[in-house]
């Protein structure tokens, strides 16, 4: 597409084939900073690019940020949670405002994040840092303490999770004293949180201007499993509380612009509690299933808030209506084999002849010992459906867990 001068120029931090499909398609310019390994790809197809370590905080950081000003880019846009912080620090040169790195470090650090939601009066459960096994046990006793567990009731689980992980990485749940011995040492420091009981649901909201823009529930069938857009009914009907709990982390936050993807957890009396945020997109493909029921791409939209020179009517012209402009519920189910030994992938003929069913993305194996799943584990490949009944497209999501796609 041809591009247009007088809008943004635009940095993508991070490689994706998609994002980068968006922006040779949108009318900003844009420039890709991906790894070493890129390079050759970027060339071959001659997409515009600056190499980059992402993994090495060091003396040179700065260069990045003066290179891509000297280029005169604009913005930049972390695709991923580890370029969540760089975007931070170069957006802190780019639109010289020195707080966006700070800003980026709250929404890095899960423990300064729950630090700054609880200040903004946001609901949160318990949390402590854990430097050590010993802290772990401590905080399991002390949250059974505070709940009035007696001896010999069962223990009111807690969650560990890395600080600065993307999604289900590094989490897990710890029940008895017997299983922190199974914690390797080198997990350390971890943030713990007391289990929240409820109705766990994501939101991915675009922001311009510090007000919300556009904003989808996602709702999860089983976290790690399964997603589907925009939500059942049955979530949607909480939209005025959940709009106005995502303005309230947008003002504890201090957030103008850009695309944030928090997870909460509504309880049966409707009380909303904060999970975690993210200043990136979602996992699990969500922004293509938002593109399937809704038809505009959520990399274009994001690209659209962080640009500085986006005027408010583009913003409005550019996004559908939530919920009542979508063409029906899509959905993925993250496929992760129930076999301990798998020789051949085999998609049963009831997801294949099923209305809903749209494509799949799954590989033969490559080896034929699974891996025991750590955490949620990384599926092996996502399968997708598209349909008109929300609960038809829940059942089916959860039907999959079930069944066998490699034998």
């Amino acid at each position: 597409m041809q591009k247009d001068p007088n809008k943004g120029y635009i940095a993508l931090l991070g490689w994706s084939l998609n994002a980068i499909e968006a922006a040779e398609t949108f009318d900003r310019r844009y420039i890709v900073v991906a790894p070493d390994w890129a390079e050759d790809y970027c060339q071959k197809h001659d997409i515009p690019h600056v190499p980059w370590n992402f993994e090495r905080l060091n003396d040179r950081s700065m260069e990045i940020a003066e290179t891509l000003k000297e280029k005169g880019v604009d913005v930049a846009i972390p695709l991923f949670e580890e370029t969540v912080e760089w975007a931070g620090a170069i957006n802190s040169v780019l639109l010289d405002n020195p707080r966006l790195y700070g800003q980026s470090l709250l929404l890095r650090d899960k423990a300064l994040m729950k630090r700054r939601a609880q200040l903004g009066g946001i609901r949160v459960g318990i949390f402590e840092e854990a430097h050590d096994k010993e802290d772990v046990v401590r905080f399991l006793k002390r949250v059974n303490q505070t709940l009035l567990k007696l001896d010999g009731d069962p223990n009111d689980p807690i969650h560990l999770k890395a600080f600065d992980k993307a999604g289900c990485l590094g989490h897990r749940v710890i029940r008895t004293p017997d299983e922190v011995d199974t914690i390797p040492e080198e997990e350390f420091p971890v943030l713990m949180e007391s289990h929240l009981d409820g109705w766990e649901f994501a939101v991915e909201a675009w922001i311009h201007n510090g007000k919300i823009a556009f904003l989808n529930i996602s709702e999860y069938v089983t976290l790690g499993y399964s997603v589907f857009v925009p939500g059942s009914p049955e979530i949607e009907k909480y939209r005025p509380q959940i709009t106005a709990q995502i303005e309230k982390l947008i003002k504890t936050f201090d957030i103008e612009f850009g695309l944030i993807h928090p997870e909460y957890f509504v309880t049966s009396d409707g009380e909303m509690y904060f999970g975690e945020v993210a200043y990136r997109p979602p996992g699990f493909k969500v922004f293509e299933l938002l593109e399937r029921v809704y038809g505009f791409n959520a990399y274009q939209a994001s690209m659209l808030v962080f640009d500085p020179h986006t005027t408010p009517e583009e913003v409005a012209s550019f996004f559908p209506k939530e919920v009542v402009d979508a063409d029906g519920y899509a959905g993925c189910f993250g496929v992760y084999p129930r076999r301990r030994v798998v020789s051949r992938l085999e998609i049963p003929e009831e997801v294949e002849d099923h209305p809903y069913f749209e494509s799949h993305e799954l590989t033969p194996p490559m080896e034929e010992t699974v891996t025991k799943r750590t955490a949620f584990g990384t599926h092996w490949g996502l399968i997708y459906f598209k349909g008109d009944d929300a609960h038809t497209i829940r059942d089916l999501l959860k039907h999959q867990e079930d069944l066998d796609f490699y034998v």
